[in-house]
């Protein structure tokens, strides 16, 4: 009993020494005891059952071992219970090791160790509690084995280090920089050669240097490399030479080249750089600034005389970057003789704006270069689409836009086949301000400011309604007259034909003096023009309604009266186009003028007073029209059968030209012109309408042989020569020629 009752103290004993020696650091090999040895043979009176991790209590029930635990609890009452180890490291978390450190768990226990790369002051591997935590960063770097390969020099971090390349050194092709694992290498001179195709000596020369500035370069002559490298290309842009004489796809293409080898070789060489910042000018003006630091955050200001840039300067660095950040700027004031006459690719959304607001299509940009050639490059080379985007203000000699032109802020875009020009797609323009231009990009490229002169109308379209209303006007003035003085052609429809041609006379007048609005401000003068043009031709085409009506009377209805008194054509040809106009100019005062032309405003519907009574007349004209070469192919057959086909047929198309211009069918053609890009339509508009004057002068005048008489008369007495009236025998079949045709006369 005493020796049973001994043993049974004695492993409650051994297992208080295992436990205090696993507070003292050596928890894990006692848990690791204890979990081992099996379960002690139990004493008289206790449970045989007990399972491993466990102690005996009486003949019913076993307690699990410290840092154990079974599904019940610490005490065991059935032989299927089971202790299990506490996770004290796990969630939910029942124990603290303080900051930099980690739990780790152990069977029936637990202990705590600093993270990697800090390290307890004592030195020792191990500790209880949070109480004990003395971690701190290890200086690896100071360790007596070297952490980094040689080519690198070993920077220490909070926890860590990374390996950096020395200044010159570049990594090798596999390795990132600023890695544990980094390995590098002697920076060299990036490789460039001349562009392929381009024939030029001076091109060749300046080549022939990159390559001997190649040779000789060494990392600690950085410096000097990059000062003369912009010096040749100074040499190269003030004397081109015979780049001058290539052609301008050739001259762009050594642009585009010259550029991009620029950006790539300074991106290179700006690493081997010396100090955080880096200013060069060269004696002809170019400009370089260089800034070079490790990676962060936040906003910098990069800039010199051409070029200011503001950028965050985690988007220099790129998600990618590594090593120290390189951001610079090459402002050079002398590419314009290569850049001379380079074409600009507006943003769709711009060239939409300038498209309605100049109401025409762009049909060509003259551009004038005003600021230097500003190169941007950053070690980040994925710079497509940067967010944020990148602020820039470029400084250039005051320049004041005048009609049709705005500063713009355009970059030099490569193309594939190695040509280049100007495009404004990511950038747009923020303001202009005491000889500086704002601009902001979603990319980077080379950049300048433009001053750009929109084309926005066809100059041939242009031309040909100029001449053509010029000569209309005469043609016009000349039937005003005839249609005034001579007599034997005096009847109702002269007085159609004098009111018509005075209608187009004083409308094309206006027209051709005012309707351009060269201010863009829509004022008074511009008001009134478009009154005095809406009220015109909305009379004319009143005259050429009461044409087509007295035609209907003559040629259909052979009516043969008088027709409608003067009174009365007069009250209808100006009263209605007057009404039209003042109720318009009531409803909507402001619908008169609009920027570029002094006419009605397309806005709010306010065309269709224009619109609405024209395509009424056209339409009833129209169908006169059809109506009346209907009945004239009648007559020609049944006043002569014998007067042959093709005789005929000239005499009816002669009258149906006449009668599409006197009743305004051609002004069809401007119904249809719903895209003013339909250039086909435009040039037929504008032809057959311009020169309606001359097609009324030759129809109503030089085809009348009453008024032909009347002119010999006029040119007899101008000249001092006797007019002497005189008749010509005529076949039979001229005479009865004639009388077929004399009612058609009538008609036209």
């Amino acid at each position: 009993m005493g020796g049973a009752r001994r043993g049974g103290l004695l492993v409650p004993h051994v297992l208080g020494v295992l436990l205090i020696l696993s507070e003292a650091g050596g928890g894990q090999w006692a848990s690791a005891s204890a979990a081992s040895a099996p379960a002690a043979s139990a004493p008289p009176g206790c449970a045989p059952w007990c399972p491993r991790n466990s102690v005996c209590v009486n003949a019913t029930t076993c307690r699990c071992h410290p840092g154990f635990s079974s599904w019940s609890g610490e005490i065991i009452t059935s032989p299927a219970d089971s202790c299990d180890d506490i996770n004290e490291c796990g969630p939910p978390l029942a124990v603290s090791c303080g900051k930099f450190a980690d739990c780790q768990n152990v069977d029936g226990s637990y202990y705590c160790t600093c993270s990697p790369g800090y390290g307890l002051v004592s030195g020792a591997t191990t500790f209880r509690n949070e109480s004990e935590n003395t971690c701190q960063d290890v200086d690896e770097c100071s360790s007596r084995q070297h952490p980094c390969h040689n080519s690198t020099a070993c920077i220490n971090t909070v926890g860590s280090y990374r390996c950096r390349c020395r200044q010159g050194w570049t990594p090798l092709p596999g390795f990132r920089d600023n890695q544990n694992t980094t390995v590098c290498e002697e920076m060299t001179f990036p490789t460039w050669t001349p562009p392929p195709g381009i024939q030029s000596q001076r091109l060749s020369g300046f080549f022939e240097r990159v390559q001997d500035l190649r040779r000789h370069f060494t990392p600690a002559s950085a410096q000097d490399t990059v000062q003369d490298l912009i010096q040749s290309v100074d040499e190269l842009l003030k004397a081109p030479g015979d780049l001058e004489t290539l052609a301008l796809p050739d001259r762009h293409h050594t642009v585009t080249h010259l550029l991009s080898g620029l950006e790539e070789v300074l991106r290179t060489l700006a690493k081997a750089v010396p100090g955080g910042s880096f200013t060069y000018q060269s004696p002809a003006g170019t400009e370089l600034s260089l800034v070079i630091q490790e990676q962060g955050h936040g906003n910098v200001t990069l800039g010199q005389s051409h070029a200011r840039m503001l950028l965050d300067w985690a988007v220099a660095a790129g998600a990618a970057g590594s090593g120290p950040t390189v951001a610079g700027i090459l402002s050079n004031p002398n590419m314009q003789k290569l850049l001379a006459n380079a074409s600009l690719e507006l943003d769709p959304e711009r060239q939409a704006e300038l498209e309605e607001t100049h109401e025409s299509p762009l049909y060509g940009v003259q551009l004038s270069l005003l600021s230097a050639v500003n190169s941007v490059f950053l070690s980040n080379t994925n710079t497509t689409k940067l967010d944020p985007k990148v602020t820039f203000a470029f400084s250039h000699p005051p320049e004041k836009p005048g009609t049709r032109q705005e500063l713009i802020c355009a970059f030099w875009k490569g193309a594939d086949d190695g040509g280049g020009h100007w495009a404004t797609s990511g950038c747009r323009t923020l303001g202009s301000r005491n000889n500086s231009t704002t601009c902001q990009c979603s990319h980077l490229s080379s950049f300048a400011v433009l001053m750009a002169h929109y084309d926005v109308e066809d100059e041939l379209l242009a031309l040909i309604t100029t001449v053509g209303l010029a000569l209309s006007l005469v043609c016009l003035l000349l039937c005003i007259l005839t249609f005034l003085l001579v007599r034997p052609i005096q009847g109702s429809r002269t007085t159609l034909h004098l009111h018509l041609c005075i209608c187009l006379f004083v409308g094309s007048a206006i027209f051709l003096a005012g309707i351009d609005n060269q201010g863009g401000e829509v004022g008074l003068r511009c008001r009134l023009v478009a009154g005095l043009l809406h009220y015109c031709f909305l009379a004319a085409f009143c005259w050429m309604a009461l044409e087509g009506l007295e035609l209907y009377f003559l040629v259909v209805r052979v009516f043969q009266g008088q027709g409608l008194r003067t009174r009365w054509l007069c009250l209808l040809g100006y009263g209605v186009p007057l009404l039209i106009v003042a109720i318009s100019a009531a409803a909507n005062k402001q619908g008169y003028g609009r920027p570029r032309y002094c006419w009605l405003d397309l806005r709010g519907g306010f065309l269709w007073s224009f619109l609405g009574p024209v395509i009424a007349i056209i339409l009833g004209n129209a169908v006169i029209f059809v109506t009346t070469v209907w009945k004239l192919t009648r007559k020609f057959s049944e006043i002569n059968p014998d007067v042959k086909k093709l005789k005929k047929l000239r005499v009816l198309t002669i009258t149906a030209v006449a009668q599409l211009f006197v009743l305004g069918c051609t002004w069809v053609f401007g119904l249809f012109m719903f895209d003013p890009r339909s250039w086909m339509l435009s040039y037929v508009f504008s032809v057959l309408n311009c020169l309606q004057g001359l097609f009324l002068f030759v129809l109503h005048c030089l085809l009348n042989k009453k008024v032909r008489e009347e002119y010999r008369k006029w040119a007899c007495m101008v000249t001092g020569n006797k007019y002497s009236e005189f008749t010509t025998s005529t076949s039979v079949s001229s005479q009865s020629q004639t009388r077929a045709l004399r009612s058609s006369e009538s008609g036209i």
